[in-house]
């Protein structure tokens, strides 16, 4: 199944993609939230260990089922939809953690595609902030860039790269390249 419709930013942690889909979402777009946070806080309100400091594996199933459910459930969408993270960040997330990537993950990643063209947020020491959520180093949010890159490429994604800018010039990058695009 192939939405051309459905449009990823994709990056290292801390790089302004809430921004951009919060921005998004304010304009009126249909946009998908980051599934690692709201696992983070579900794990840890009712002291689950899938976590990506307890059990990476169990934090990555459920993050790879909550992206596949996101995506089936706005199947029947004509108009844009962002995704703060795809299927494939999963499969990133683990070859960054030096993890096993069952097979069915990666035909799950070939079988349900998004718009071959993704965006990406680069590696930005001026935005970049730790919270109770991200707990990584810069230089992790830097290899995690750098592994995103590796698998949307090795996934036949475009990658677009998102400037050092305002939410609202990134935006604007972004719907300007989405018209050129025709979604």
């Amino acid at each position: 199944m192939k939405k051309d419709n459905f449009f990823i930013i994709t990056g290292g942690p801390g790089m302004g993609k809430t921004a951009v889909i919060t921005a998004l979402s304010e304009l009126g777009y249909t946009c998908v939230p980051e599934t690692g946070r709201d696992i983070i806080r579900q794990q840890v309100a009712t002291g689950g260990n899938a976590l990506p400091w307890a059990n990476r594996s169990a934090f990555a199933r459920l993050m790879f089922k909550r992206s596949l459910l996101d995506f089936k459930a706005l199947a029947d969408q004509q108009s844009p939809v962002f995704f703060d993270r795809g299927i494939a960040d999963t499969i990133g997330y683990l070859e960054l953690c030096a993890l096993p990537v069952p097979a069915a993950m990666r035909e799950v990643a070939i079988l349900y595609r998004f718009n071959t063209s993704v965006f990406i947020t680069p590696p930005w020491p001026a935005i970049y902030e730790q919270d109770n959520e991200r707990k990584q180093s810069f230089e992790e949010a830097v290899r995690t860039y750098d592994q995103m890159v590796k698998t949307y490429q090795q996934l036949n994604y475009d990658l677009i790269i998102l400037p050092e800018a305002t939410v609202a010039e990134r935006v604007q990058l972004m719907l300007g390249a989405i018209k050129q695009i025709g979604a």
